[in-house]
């Protein structure tokens, strides 16, 4: 099956009862169907982006990157690839890659959010990345390392963000924090 198949599949079944991340939703699969190229960066008026949030073993910290683009502390991820099986696939592999951590489970099946947002990924003009926003919980006993995609990676307490995080992130905080909690 391919990415693009399950990546409709995945998005046709996310509901978290929130009218906006319906809509966006509806948006996502909309851009999905009519755009062969949905997922590359070469889709110039929007593309399928994943990332994750990933809480420590104990539940207690996030780790983030400060990113080299943005100039603020975001939560892992960026673009799908071609070898991507799923946006699963994709967000643990952009977890992996940049932060060093091998072993996550996610916190639940699926997306947790969803979050449209505006950058200049190509250094060409702005595009919109169409995220689907996952949250993984990192195994214990592994050691975190930097990749060349940020300027700085730390794990934060979760009550503690830095100032200069967006707001997206802490919504996505927000929605890790009630899952937990029930």
């Amino acid at each position: 099956m391919s990415l693009r198949i399950k990546a409709l599949d995945t998005l046709s079944t996310f509901n978290d009862g929130e009218l906006g991340q319906l809509d966006l939703r509806q948006r996502y699969l909309r851009h999905i169907e009519i755009n062969e190229d949905a997922f590359e960066k070469k889709c110039i008026s929007a593309h399928i982006t994943v990332s994750a949030l990933v809480i420590d073993h104990a539940r207690r910290k996030v780790l983030l990157t400060l990113h080299p683009k943005v100039g603020r502390w975001l939560q892992l991820g960026g673009h799908c690839e071609v070898s991507d099986a799923s946006l699963e696939d994709a967000a643990l592999r952009e977890a992996r890659e940049e932060s060093g951590l091998t072993h996550f489970d996610f916190l639940i099946d699926g997306p947790v959010q969803l979050d449209a947002h505006t950058i200049n990924c190509r250094g060409d003009g702005l595009v919109t990345h169409l995220d689907v926003q996952f949250v993984l919980v990192a195994h214990e006993n592994q050691e975190i390392a930097i990749s060349n995609e940020s300027l700085d990676l730390k794990w934060f307490n979760s009550n503690e963000l830095p100032q200069d995080c967006d707001f997206a992130l802490v919504r996505l905080l927000d929605k890790a924090q009630q899952i937990l909690a029930n």
